[in-house]
């Protein structure tokens, strides 16, 4: 207990209270109440003494530059270089998971590197900002917010890649210091989906916070993993969620359809067939979606940006680079003049 109480990279936790003998974490959507000695779903929170530690705080288990594409953010800041950090945890527990040997991992292990040491490297590595990415970023979101206010002073953005499963309480100090979100989808929101191969009763807070990081102005891109199963390709569940975002977000929101890969524990389903991929975005666009993607296909037309007035290409991708981007200074479409959704 000294040894921990001790320890430079242990953090009382934010985001909980006590309900008798039992400790409520309110920073995820799980709200789980754990007793005493005992770690919560994502594995990195742990009550002692009757008090809510983050076990995570500051252990990196990776670090890396990327480009902002590859989080997907195809309208955010495009071009730009990203430094990319996570820790081990989740609150989620997808069975194809691509990152679980990090994102599953109940150990918590990694080198601990404090905030002002990740802004210093993102400067030097001429980064424009920094992504909470890898794993879900909001497990560890004490770090996250530290590092995210420094990232801020420096002149730097901050963008997450989520699960979006966290309660709006912590969105009001996250939305802070967010500038830009990717919120992924699985199986097209379906609840059966989310009990049966993530272990999530209920993905409805997800629409929650969703609504939260609008009303605190995070410019949003909404990804959705098409897995070629029953519960997670229902084009039911694509009109309902495509509708939701027309009506709750804009219809000049980003929508990237993602193509499933088998992983993990979950060998047995195929990948996904383009032609589901492209029905999907079909549907989209004919509910009246403005900027739809295909991803992990490279070569897709669907990777590039279409203006939605006179389907001029202006931005050519090829997977998480951009060939070329033809777009006026002030964010419109230079052949028709239309005001494209794009934060430069």
């Amino acid at each position: 207990m000294n040894k921990l109480m001790g320890s430079k990279d242990l953090k009382v936790a934010s985001f909980w209270s006590r309900e008798g003998s039992l400790v409520h974490c309110h920073l995820c959507a799980r709200h789980c109440r754990i007793p005493e000695g005992q770690i919560g779903f994502c594995g990195v929170r742990k009550v002692v003494n009757g008090t809510l530690y983050s076990l995570n705080y500051g252990r990196l288990i990776a670090m890396a530059m990327d480009p902002i594409e590859k989080k997907p953010l195809n309208h955010y800041k495009p071009g730009s270089d990203v430094l990319s950090i996570a820790t081990v945890g989740c609150n989620f527990a997808c069975q194809y998971c691509q990152n679980w040997d990090i994102s599953q991992r109940k150990k918590v292990t990694g080198s601990y590197v404090p905030p002002e040491e990740v802004v210093e490297a993102a400067l030097s590595y001429g980064a424009l900002g920094l992504s909470y990415t890898y794993n879900e970023p909001t497990i560890f979101a004490e770090y996250a917010i530290d590092v995210m206010r420094l990232a801020h002073e420096k002149g730097l953005f901050n963008t997450w890649v989520t699960n979006g499963y966290m309660t709006v309480e912590a969105m009001d100090e996250i939305g802070k210091y967010l500038d830009a979100a990717t919120v992924d989808f699985k199986g097209h929101g379906n609840r059966d989906f989310y009990r049966k191969y993530i272990y999530v009763p209920d993905p409805s807070p997800i629409f929650d916070a969703l609504l939260a990081m609008k009303e605190k102005g995070v410019f949003i891109e909404i990804t959705d993993l098409v897995v070629p199963v029953d519960e997670g390709s229902s084009t039911e569940d694509l009109r309902r969620l495509v509708k939701w975002i027309i009506e709750h977000l804009g219809p000049e929101t980003p929508l990237h359809f993602l193509r499933f890969h088998p992983h993990y524990r979950l060998l047995d389903v195929p990948p996904t067939p383009v032609e589901l991929l492209e029905k999907a975005a079909k549907i989209a666009m004919e509910e009246g979606m403005e900027y739809v993607y295909i991803g992990n296909v490279w070569g897709h037309e669907l990777e590039d940006t279409y203006c939605p007035k006179c389907k001029y290409r202006v931005l050519d991708r090829e997977g998480f680079y951009i060939r070329k981007m033809d777009i006026t200074d002030d964010g419109r479409c230079p052949k028709c003049g239309y005001k494209l959704n794009f934060i430069l």
